[in-house]
Order: C-alpha cells, then sequence, then structure tokens
C-alpha cells in the first residue's frame, strides 16, 4: 500500500489550482468477474478493445505526429490529460507531444455515453493496451529494418533505437498499414517499478484556453455566418400552444424567422441580443393551456410509497432472525438540480443533406441515433461533435438543446443556428435527479453485531437518456410529437436507484428490495452518482445509529462488519489522517465518519468530517473534511485528489441546500434564489485527501465515489453535534432547528 496524502485548503479551491481527471462511461465494468472461457478460448480485450478492436481506432501515427483516439468526451474531470499520460507512458514520448481526439460519431470509436465513473476502466485501458502494441509493432518493424533481433532496440522519445545508435522515427515505421491491425488480448505493458508518466502529477491540457479566453467550450464556438435562436418553451409538463400571435416579433430588428411547429416555437435572429428580446416578445404573443398534472409537493414521497412499482428482490443471504428486536428508520430524498452554471448550448447546421451538431452531450454517438430518428434522416447523414461545455455530471440538457439546434437549422439550410437555453428553461426543463424513499430495518446481537439487514428502496428510473426521438424533450411538442419510451430500471451490478443499495458489509442474514416506479411525475434521468447517493447516505447514516445503540465507535463498528481488505484501509488511512477518537466535542462541533464502494466495484472512499451547528440559525458549517481513497492503479494523483474534493464539495451543496420546487402546475425553482446552492463563504476550510496507489491493480472509477459517503458523513457529525438524527434531504437551516427543538 503506497499512501499520498498533500490537502486542499480554503484558498486553494477559491483559486481554482489542481486538476481532474477520472471520468464515467455507460458499459460493463472493467473490474467485473470475467465471464467463463471454454477451453482454448482467449481471454476477452480489454476495455473498449472489445467493441472496437482495431489499434488504429485508437492510436494513430503518421509523418506529423501521433493522435490519441478516444469515444469519451470531456466533462471538466480531465480524462484528457489521464489518456494522454496512459498513452505516453506506453509510447515512450512526452505527454506534450500527443495529440487527443475525444468523442466525434465521424472519426472515433463508439464508446456510448461518458457516465458512470468507467472512462478510466474502459477508454484509458482501451488506449493503454492498443499503444503497447503499436510500440512492439514498431520496434518489430525497426528490427527488420535494421536486420537486427527486436531485444537489441527499444523506443524512446518517439522513435526506435538500436544499441549501436541507429533510429528510426515512429513516423518512418508506420507504412503498409501497419498500425491497422486487430488487438491482442495480452499486451506487454510497462511493468509498475518502470513507470515515467502514470502515477505522476500533469497539468490539465483544457485549463489553459480555459483562463485565457480561448473558445474552451461550445458556449464559445462563433461559426461563419452563424444566426442565433431562442426557443419559446411551455409553461409546464403537458401545456400544449392554443394560439401564437407571431406577426409584431417577425417584424422586429434582426429576426430572420419565427418557427412554429406543433406547440414548438422558436425565432431566429442575427444577433443573440435580437434573439433573446425577439424570444420574449413571442412568449408574451403565446397563449397555453396549462394542465394540473404534478402531485402536491408536500405529498411526494406518500406518492412514491404508495404508487404502483415493479418490485426487485437484488440480494437475499439466510433467513429472517424472528425474535431479534429490529432498529428502523426511513430516509427521503428529493428531486434535485443538476444545476449547471451555463445554460445548455448547441449549434447545428444543414447542409447538403446532412446535419452536423456540436454539442456537448456526454453521448454523441445515442445522440446521433436520437437526432437522425426525430430528423427522419439515416444515421449516416447526422453527424455530433463533442464540444465541452460549462458544467454537468449527468444527463442535463445538453441532449435537448441538441435537438433544438437540429429542428430550427434543417429551416434554415446551408447556415449555422446557435442555440442557448436561459437559465430559468434549464431549472424548469433539465431532467432531475429522482426523489427517493429508503427504509432500513436491522437487529443487532448481544454482542452488538448486525445479524439480520432489510432494506427497500423506492425510485424512478434513474436514466432516460435518448437513444430515439422519444427521449428529446423538443419532440414532445411537436405537431406530430414523438412519444417518451417506457423507463427501465438499470440492472445490477451497476444497478440505478438501487446502485450502492446492497451493502458491502458482511450480514449473516439480509435482503434487499429495490421498487422500480415507472411512472414519472417530474422528469428524471441521471444524476452523478445516481441512486448511489441516496443509498450510501441511508445505509451509513444507519450504520451509526446501530453503533450508537451497540455502544460501539462508529468506525470500530464498520471495521467489524468489514472483510473486503481494501475498504478496510481506506476507512482506518481517513481515521488516521483525521485524527479520529470518541468523546467530548467542544460545544456546537460534531464529527461524522461514513465509507462505501462506488457501485461495489469502483473506487473504495472514506471520509471524515467536522461540523459546527449554529442552534440559533441552524446553519451547519463544514470545517474540516479527511478522505481516503483507493482507485486502483494511479494515473495521475492530482486528478484523483480533485474528483474527490470537487464530488464532496458537490454533494455538501446537495446535502445542506439542494431541492427542486414545484406545486402542482410547474416546477417553481427557476433561478439562483429559488434553487439554493453552496456558496464560497460556506466552503469548508480545508479537504484533505489522501490515496492509496496500487500499482499494477486495474483502474477503478472515481468520479463519483465521494457523493455517498460525503452526505452520511455530514448527518453523522450533525447527529454527534446536536443529539438529533436528520433523516431527510436536505439538511436546511430550518430543518436543523426544527430537529434540535430550537
Amino acid at each position: 500500500m503506497n499512501a499520498l496524502h498533500p490537502s486542499l485548503s480554503r484558498r486553494r479551491v477559491l483559486a481554482g489550482t489542481g486538476a481532474l481527471i477520472v471520468s464515467f462511461s455507460l458499459g460493463r465494468l472493467a473490474v467485473a468477474a470475467p465471464a467463463q472461457r471454454g477451453p482454448g478460448q482467449p481471454p476477452p480485450l480489454p476495455g473498449s478493445l472489445r467493441s472496437t478492436p482495431m489499434l488504429d481506432s485508437w492510436i494513430r501515427i503518421d509523418t506529423d505526429g501521433i493522435t490519441v483516439v478516444t469515444g469519451k468526451v470531456e466533462l471538466g474531470q480531465g480524462i484528457k490529460t489521464a489518456l494522454i499520460q496512459v498513452a505516453a507512458e506506453e509510447l515512450v514520448v512526452e505527454p506534450a507531444s500527443l495529440t487527443l481526439m475525444t468523442a466525434d460519431t465521424a472519426t472515433t470509436p463508439n464508446e456510448q455515453v461518458t457516465s458512470g465513473s468507467q472512462s478510466m476502466q474502459e477508454s484509458a485501458t482501451a488506449i493503454r493496451h492498443a499503444a503497447a502494441q503499436a510500440r512492439e509493432l514498431l520496434i518489430n518493424a525497426a528490427a527488420s529494418r535494421f536486420g537486427l533481433p527486436a531485444d537489441r532496440l527499444k523506443a524512446q522519445d518517439g522513435a526506435i533505437v538500436s544499441d549501436d545508435g541507429r533510429r528510426m522515427g515512429y513516423g518512418e515505421l508506420v507504412s503498409d498499414n501497419l498500425l491497422h491491425v486487430a488487438a491482442q488480448p495480452q499486451s506487454k505493458l510497462t511493468e509498475p517499478d518502470k513507470l515515467q508518466v502514470i502515477g505522476k502529477p500533469l497539468a490539465r491540457v483544457d485549463i489553459p484556453g480555459k483562463l485565457t479566453g480561448a473558445v474552451a467550450y461550445v458556449q464559445d464556438l462563433r461559426l461563419p455566418g452563424m444566426a442565433h435562436a431562442r426557443v419559446v418553451r411551455p409553461p409546464s409538463y403537458g401545456a400544449k400552444l392554443r394560439s401564437l400571435d407571431p406577426g409584431r416579433v417577425e417584424a422586429m430588428p434582426g429576426v430572420v424567422k419565427v418557427i412554429r411547429d406543433g406547440s414548438f416555437v422558436a425565432v431566429v435572429a442575427e444577433r443573440e441580443y435580437e434573439a433573446v428580446r425577439a424570444m420574449d416578445a413571442l412568449a408574451r404573443a403565446a397563449v397555453w393551456d396549462v394542465p394540473q398534472a404534478l402531485p402536491p409537493p408536500d405529498t411526494i414521497y406518500d406518492w412514491i410509497r404508495q404508487t404502483q412499482s415493479e418490485d426487485h428482490v437484488i440480494f437475499e443471504q439466510g433467513a429472517r432472525v424472528a425474535d431479534a428486536r429490529m432498529l428502523e428508520a426511513v430516509f427521503h430524498r428529493p428531486y434535485q438540480m443538476h444545476a449547471s452554471i451555463g445554460p445548455s448550448c448547441a449549434i447545428g447546421r444543414l447542409e447538403g443533406g446532412s446535419m452536423t451538431v456540436w454539442t456537448h452531450s456526454q453521448g454523441v454517438y445515442p445522440l446521433r441515433k436520437a437526432l437522425a430518428d426525430m430528423l427522419q434522416l439515416p444515421e449516416e447523414r447526422v453527424r455530433c461533435i463533442h464540444m465541452e461545455g460549462s458544467g454537468c455530471y449527468g444527463h442535463n440538457g445538453a441532449d435537448d438543446v441538441a435537438a433544438d439546434a437540429a429542428l430550427i437549422a434543417r429551416v434554415l439550410p446551408g447556415r449555422a443556428v446557435r442555440v442557448h437555453w436561459m437559465r430559468d428553461q434549464e431549472h424548469a426543463w433539465e431532467p432531475f435527479g429522482p426523489a427517493m424513499v429508503t427504509q432500513v430495518r436491522a437487529a443487532l446481537d448481544q454482542s452488538g453485531t448486525v445479524v439480520d439487514w432489510q432494506y427497500e428502496v423506492w425510485s424512478n428510473a434513474h436514466s432516460t437518456r435518448p437513444t430515439s426521438a422519444g427521449g428529446l424533450m423538443p419532440a414532445w411538442h411537436l405537431a406530430t410529437p414523438a412519444t417518451p419510451p417506457r423507463p427501465e430500471p438499470i440492472p445490477q451490478p451497476t444497478g440505478g436507484g438501487d446502485r450502492n443499495a446492497i451493502p458491502l458489509y458482511k450480514f449473516a442474514n439480509g435482503r434487499v428490495v429495490h421498487h422500480f416506479l415507472p411512472e414519472m411525475p417530474l422528469r428524471v434521468s441521471a444524476l452523478r452518482g445516481l441512486g448511489a447517493y441516496m443509498n450510501v447516505f441511508s445505509i451509513e447514516s444507519f450504520m451509526d445509529e446501530l453503533a450508537k445503540t451497540a455502544g460501539a465507535d462508529p468506525v470500530e463498528f464498520r471495521l467489524r462488519h468489514l472483510e473486503d481488505a481494501r475498504g478496510r484501509d481506506v476507512i482506518q488511512l481517513a481515521a488516521d489522517r483525521f485524527g479520529w477518537r470518541s468523546g467530548e466535542r467542544p460545544r456546537n462541533r460534531g464529527h461524522g465518519f461514513a465509507f462505501a464502494r462506488y457501485k461495489n466495484l469502483a473506487a473504495y472512499t472514506a471520509i471524515a468530517v467536522e461540523i459546527e451547528v449554529e442552534h440559533e440559525t441552524g446553519r451547519v458549517r463544514p470545517i474540516r473534511f479527511v478522505a481516503a481513497n483507493d482507485s486502483g492503479q494511479i494515473v495521475n494523483p492530482d486528478g484523483i485528489r480533485n474528483q474527490i474534493q470537487g464530488g464532496i464539495v458537490q454533494s455538501t451543496s446537495w446535502t445542506l441546500h439542494e431541492q427542486v420546487g414545484f406545486d402542482t402546475e410547474r416546477i417553481t425553482s427557476r433561478d439562483w434564489s429559488t434553487y439554493q446552492i453552496l456558496r464560497f463563504p460556506d466552503l469548508p476550510d480545508s479537504v484533505d485527501v489522501h490515496l492509496i496507489d496500487r500499482p499494477g491493480q486495474p483502474f477503478l472509477g472515481t468520479g463519483e465515489a465521494a457523493q455517498g459517503p460525503t452526505a452520511a458523513a455530514l448527518a453523522n457529525a450533525i447527529a454527534d453535534a446536536t443529539g438529533a438524527r436528520l433523516r431527510e434531504l436536505p439538511f436546511t437551516r430550518q430543518r436543523v432547528k426544527t430537529a434540535i427543538g430550537v
């Protein structure tokens, strides 16, 4: 075990230093148990080589240099930097000499969606193996040219060098489609003790442009002759356009066209401000029929428990302990937003019968399929090019605004059209993280050991990402509307609403039930961590309650029930670095602890927190977080630290502040005053992250590992400080005051 543990201060958070590397993707986990093979069958290809096995799909070399190709996208998590590092290591070149190409449906491998903390497991694994095999092919090609055995040559700085001093650059060796060959299951990877780039901090390659005002985001992109468009959204779900009088708007300065297709209404103008003014005027000219289609907000948790569900027993072991005394608790999570700081944006252009869309969607290939369905074009006539967007982990409005841009651009062939949502549109129409209810019952024996564990979770779908026109919100409003597909649960072992619902702890008897709710009163989809945030919060909060009942220290209680050695390591490291101890605290101060392995398959994370509770106001102020993380082999330690740091800050915002507001007609939290997020003065004083490196072990996804443990650690710290147990998120000031009787 190799522990690395620099810290992040409040000053460094405000300064924006550091790097993020670990990313997200949809697909089978690389660390899942391997499928059984028959005699003589080769092992499966590593990572995304399974679906795209040709080496030159990932590594392209010519006389101009080396290009590394990925089907994943940069979301601000620093994946570009990490992928460059793994390729540079195996190709034995300086990272700065490589060019990285990210997802583009015309030029890159189809790696589906960047989500689920799997880009390192899938794309980085594929790139590393492809680069290692490319290196060996180059050595063999040079051996043939030099007339020497391969063991007398080595790769060095973009060339193959012989022991007698001869040298030939990679670009000179790649004739005759040298790299256009299928990948092999085994690669000659660089040994852990010889690594020069992997495991070392490397400055983020995407940061300079963002700091200097370059075109860093799709929001920044401007194409020649581009027009600007705005969409007039219905005031609520299910609203229908009764009438529209566009005459005055069409005469406004700069207006190019007013578009109406059913209840889809948009205006195109030469300049952006002209489009915004025209949108406002067009909205005033529209008359809508608005139904009362939503349940009363104060009944939502009853609605969740009472509506018809599809019930899945996802874990069952042993038998119920009939004569044991059961402890019980129920936990609630509201709808929560992605709340991207930059509203969604896209650019569309129809040219020669083909549609090109520049988009910050996390899944350009599924989006292409959905757009083709909506536009009734063959998929090969639709191209989606990824550009970064200013903020999102999950399914926000990026795919929908791409649909807006495509629908509008098809009316103006030959001209690029930029669509940028307004703040209220983003808040009202993005898919939210679902509201959830969990119930847990457990029994302790005389020794304070859990002998029975019964857990239930109620939740809507946690992914409604588009794969057809019905997954695109603008297509619902067309004169010939698309119908949203029926939502489906994500199966275990990754899960959706039941992600992390199966505890990693060892209990003699247990049962876990997922109550999947196909009906969705509010629009929902993937939000960072999916159901893991709620399930880890519930499980780890209840573990503290059980520890208190057993008269045990919370950390010792967890270790007593945990057999996973790597999990025990991160718990002990976090506790040691925090200086964990039971006993008296200063007035209004509390310590909390929590642990999880994300999806029970990815990174291990343990978090301890110290907080202060202001009894008079109910304010919870985080003072310091200490986290320990095991993400397998580390590529960029700064990146992993920053993913954990960022996850802690975002989860703190969810846990203390964030909740979607709605009434029986519409979403009411449409701006930053009605949807509260964490502000800079409320940041913790420090966030220390300590890493355990596992050289030679698989990469484990880190991007969502901190969400659940942060929420539970905060809940446990509040209970420690006040004696009050909060089980309904978020822990607003009023809820804290009510709980402590102020």
